[in-house]
């Protein structure tokens, strides 16, 4: 087997040998190979992917698990062709309009018959994210928060509290900028970033139906709600409030900002927590507040859902399914979501959620404070050509804001050529 359990989660892994026991009953006759592709190249998603890896192999000793982990980004050019030449048994993809392609080409096997005998209990509440044409094609395994990240302790020295309004933020911005730090950190390298602040100022502008209404092409990106938006988002820009060339810098390479207090805050997922903490911050210096109210709307959130699917060329069909079924198990659930894995929160209602502050903050957030509705993402929500050309206008829009008008003419002009 070629991947390797890390120290933290193998320690947890190694406390659940009679869940194992529990969950591999009945099924040590699994053999063969299981192929995984998976696309958690992060430190603390790879260690999760390695454990489970790892522990479900451990489980069938008769099943040899061949992992291979791929750089996040790069996945998203080359699982096509993974899917199409020597395609694996299993690979991370997401949720809703993202998996459509591979559905609609046939690449992702219909798996409507394993939900239909009950294989995954404790998730019939996103059954929808994963079902097209009334069939399914996957099973999500994690979500997770997106709103502000912010070093408390800087907050405290400046005298300032979470805002509720955008009046609010842009006070406290103005005098995190009177003392010589950014108001944001942000790494635009990759695009998907600002597609994150697109998000918020545009349902805190205009609610999530518009969102969505925009996402799926029933809205010009010239309507002058779109206009609004930016309009909001440029008086941040005027600002300053943003880090110099972002644009250089990937979401990792913006942490230090915010580690080194050049910046006092970030709108990013739960996954950049670990992070933070290895970087040396504990939880008296970091804290966590929703994106605060613009207008006179329903707050929508971003909450991705990140997603296993079997190819339809898959080898060990039998294997392919057990592992499903392991990992959407209401205890696996629990533990690759705590603190010590993904950091995030489990899909499966029966699992735990874990007792770490910013767990804790999003699952209250998303579960009574999102009122508006559950966003997937801007790459995810919006059709993948409709997606990467927005998110380079966004980006060019936050370095270069006197072009909004020429890119919203292309981002039009994409909308009808795309939809």
């Amino acid at each position: 087997m070629r991947s390797l359990m890390k120290a933290p989660l193998a320690a947890l892994l190694a406390t659940s040998a009679m869940t194992n026991v529990a969950l591999a009953e009945g099924h040590s006759n699994l053999e063969g190979t299981l192929r995984i592709i998976s696309d958690m190249s992060n430190p603390a998603p790879r260690a999760a992917m390695e454990g489970m890896a790892a522990e479900f192999d451990e489980m069938h000793p008769n099943l040899t698990v061949e992992l291979e982990i791929v750089d996040r980004e790069a996945w998203k050019s080359q699982i096509r062709n993974a899917l199409t030449a020597n395609p694996p048994d299993v690979i991370n993809w997401y949720a809703a309009n993202r998996m459509g392609p591979f559905v609609d080409a046939g690449l992702f096997m219909d798996i409507s018959d394993w939900w239909d005998a009950g294989d995954f209990e404790g998730l019939e509440s996103v059954k929808g994210a994963m079902t097209m044409d009334g069939k399914q094609f996957g099973v999500p395994y994690t979500y997770y928060q997106w709103g502000i990240y912010y070093r408390e302790d800087i907050f405290n020295e400046l005298g300032l509290s979470e805002p509720m309004t955008f009046e609010e933020e842009m006070a406290n911005c103005q005098a995190i900028l009177d003392s010589g730090r950014k108001c944001y950190s942000i790494g635009s390298k990759f695009l998907w970033t600002a597609g994150g602040w697109f998000d918020y100022l545009n349902m805190r502008t205009n609610g999530f139906d518009f969102h969505m209404q925009l996402a799926t092409g029933q809205v010009a990106w010239t309507d002058d709600r779109v206009r609004e938006t930016f309009a909001n988002w440029r008086k941040l820009i005027d600002m300053g409030a943003f880090i110099d060339n972002h644009q250089n810098y990937s979401w990792q390479e913006a942490l230090p900002f915010v580690v080194n207090g050049e910046a006092t805050a970030y709108l990013i997922g739960n996954f950049a927590v670990p992070q933070l903490r290895e970087a040396g911050l504990d939880d008296s210096q970091l804290d966590f507040y929703q994106f605060p109210k613009i207008a006179d709307v329903p707050m929508g959130e971003d909450a991705p859902t990140d997603t296993f699917h079997v190819a339809s060329g898959a080898q060990n069909v039998d294997a392919a399914r057990e592992f499903l079924k392991y990992v959407t198990s209401a205890e696996v659930q629990t533990r690759i979501n705590g603190p010590d894995g993904l950091g995030q929160l489990p899909v499966n209602a029966n699992a735990s959620v874990a007792d770490d502050e910013f767990i804790q903050q999003g699952f209250e957030m998303l579960s009574n404070n999102a009122t508006g509705g559950i966003a997937q993402f801007f790459d995810r929500d919006f059709p993948a050509e409709m997606a990467s050309v927005g998110m380079e206008g966004l980006q060019e829009f936050m370095v270069f804001p006197d072009n909004l008008e020429d890119i919203l003419n292309r981002l039009e002009q994409a909308r009808q050529r795309i939809y």
